[in-house]
């Protein structure tokens, strides 16, 4: 039995959520599965991603396959790089605390680098708001603008019928 780790899809239409599920190849896209390892939903902003790593690492080091999707996620969680490490802890290349300095590290680095993406997120959402917003005041006041001529004839209109009103 061949052991794929893959998406599956879940959610109504347009609006995706998917597990991230080890499972027999030959198995339906939906359809049952062997273990789940955790859960992407694209719809947000960054995507949200939770993934248990030691259990992925735990199904790459048996030979599970990931699709393309699902190694594209793997390795931007740090699951690939975990099991690369693991392979050389047993080797003998590296002790288990240098494999886990060397992931503690990468993690650390990976997370702020996602802080930052969701910093520049969020200032050009604040930038975008204030634009608009300095718009739509230009837009009121043009409207007043427009609108403050039309005022102005009418109180003197209304001048006008009160002193004939008065000299009848």
């Amino acid at each position: 039995m061949s052991v794929k780790i893959r998406l599956q899809r879940h959610g109504k239409k347009g609006k995706p959520y998917f597990r991230i599920v080890a499972a027999d190849s030959r198995a339906k896209r939906d359809g049952k599965y062997l273990e789940q390892i955790g859960f992407y939903n694209p719809t947000t902003n960054p995507a949200t991603i939770e993934l248990d790593v030691d259990t992925a690492v735990k199904w790459l080091q048996n030979g599970a396959q990931p699709t393309d999707t699902a190694k594209a996620i793997l390795s931007y969680k740090g699951a690939l790089l975990k099991n690369h490490l693991a392979g050389g802890v047993r080797k003998g290349a590296l002790t288990e605390e240098q494999a886990e300095a060397k992931f503690n590290a990468w993690l650390e680095e990976k997370g702020s680098k996602v802080e930052a993406k969701k910093e520049g997120l969020a200032s050009a959402e604040s930038e975008a708001k204030a634009k608009a917003f300095a718009a739509e005041k230009a837009a009121n006041e043009a409207r007043i603008a427009a609108a403050t001529p039309a005022v102005e004839e009418a109180p003197e209109a209304a001048e006008s019928t009160e002193a004939t009103n008065e000299e009848e």
